[in-house]
C-alpha cells in the first residue's frame, strides 16, 4: 500500500524499501529496523574485538584469603613541654579528687593480672597513677605539689618511660614472676609491648619466606570466613582479635608459570587481605596446618625488609604512617 503526499513511503513487509529525503540536510538515508549501526562500524568493532588480549584460561589462579593483623599504637605523638606540664598537673589534680581505686572490682584474687598489679604498685610505693612518680594524692601535703621549671617528672621522656615500664608484663600466664632483665628486651620482635608508638603487623614464616597468614578459599567459605579460619588455625585461639570489616584492604597477585604452548604448568595466586586488630593475647604457631615455623610483630619499615618487593607493593598503601 502506498501513501500519497509529502514524505510518502512505500512499506513492504516490515522494511522501508524506498529512501526518504531529509528536509534539513537533503541527505538520503535508508532505515532498517533493529539495526542501529552501519556495516562499516560493525567491521571496525569486530576487528577491535579480535585484537584484544586473550582471556586467561580458567583455573590458572588459586583464589586465597588472608588477614593483616595489627596492633595499633599505644602512645600518642610527642607533646610540647607546656602540654606535658599542663596534663601532668591535671593528672595530679585528678589523683587528689577521685575516688579510691578498688582493686577487687578490676582484678580477680590470685590471678596473674592481680599479682602483676600488686607488684607494680608496690614499686611505685602505693601510687596508683603510672606516670606521677611517688605521689600520695590523699596525704595532707598533696596540695603542695607544684613542679619547678624544668622538672624532669613532667618531661616526655619521663612520662613515656613510666608508661612503657608499666605496660611490660611482669607476671606470666602461669602466675610466675618474669625477671626484670627478661622483661626489658626491646629488640625482641615477638613482643607486643615494643615500639609502643607505632603500628605492628603480624607476619609468619612459611616455605616461601615471610608473609601474612593466608590460605586458598574452599567451597562454602567467603573471604571473611576464610580469613578468620586461617588466623585461628595458624596463630591459635589464644588471641582476642577483631576483623575490622568484610571488604579487602589489599591484594597481591602471583602470576602462573606457563609452558611454551601457553598451558599452565603451575597455578598463580590471587590473595585478598582483610584487616584485623589484636586486643590481647599472643600468637601461637603450635600444630598449625600451614607449616608456619615462626612469627614476628614488625613495624612498616621492618616489614619492607622481610616481605618480597611484590608483596610489600601490594599492601603498602593500606599501612599507616605510624
Amino acid at each position: 500500500m502506498a501513501a500519497s503526499g509529502r514524505g510518502a513511503r512505500v512499506f513492504k513487509g516490515s522494511l522501508i524499501s524506498n529512501p526518504s529525503i531529509c528536509s534539513r540536510c537533503a541527505t538520503t538515508y535508508t532505515r532498517t529496523p533493529g539495526r542501529l549501526y552501519s556495516s562499516t562500524a560493525s567491521t571496525t568493532t569486530t576487528s577491535a574485538a579480535s585484537e584484544q588480549p586473550p582471556t586467561p584460561s580458567p583455573g590458572a589462579y588459586d583464589i586465597r584469603s588472608g588477614l593483616i593483623l595489627t596492633r595499633p599504637p599505644l602512645l600518642t605523638r610527642t607533646l610540647h613541654p607546656f602540654e606535658n606540664a599542663f596534663f601532668f598537673y591535671q593528672k595530679r589534680l585528678e589523683e587528689r579528687l577521685n575516688t579510691p581505686f578498688i582493686t577487687n572490682v578490676y582484678f580477680k584474687p590470685d590471678t596473674a593480672r592481680r599479682i602483676d598489679w600488686d607488684l607494680k604498685v608496690k614499686e611505685r610505693q602505693g601510687t596508683v597513677a603510672k606516670e606521677l612518680g611517688v605521689y600520695h594524692g590523699k596525704s595532707a601535703a598533696a596540695w603542695d605539689d607544684e613542679l619547678k621549671v624544668g622538672d624532669g617528672l613532667s618531661s616526655q621522656e619521663s612520662i613515656v618511660g613510666a608508661i612503657l615500664k608499666d605496660a611490660e608484663a611482669r607476671v606470666s600466664d602461669d602466675a610466675e614472676i618474669i625477671p626484670a632483665a627478661d622483661a626489658d628486651k626491646k629488640a625482641d620482635v615477638k613482643r607486643l609491648d615494643r615500639a609502643m608508638d607505632r603500628t605492628l603487623y603480624l607476619v609468619v614464616k612459611g616455605k616461601d619466606g615471610w608473609s601474612f597468614p593466608a590460605d586458598v578459599i574452599p567451597d562454602g567459605e567467603n573471604l571473611h570466613q576464610c580469613a578468620q579460619r586461617v588466623l585461628d588455625q595458624a596463630a591459635g585461639v589464644n588471641m582476642n582479635t577483631w576483623i575490622v570489616g568484610r571488604v579487602p584492604v589489599a591484594h597481591t597477585v602471583k602470576e602462573p608459570v606457563r609452558d611454551a604452548s601457553g598451558g599452565v604448568k603451575s597455578k598463580g595466586e590471587k590473595t585478598f587481605f582483610l584487616k584485623g586488630r589484636i586486643m590481647a593475647g599472643q600468637a601461637d604457631l603450635k600444630d598449625n596446618p600451614f607449616g608456619y615455623t615462626d612469627f614476628k610483630w614488625l613495624t612498616r619499615e621492618e616489614l619492607e625488609k622481610e616481605l618480597s618487593p611484590q608483596d610489600f607493593k601490594g599492601v603498602r598503601n593500606m599501612m599507616s604512617d605510624r
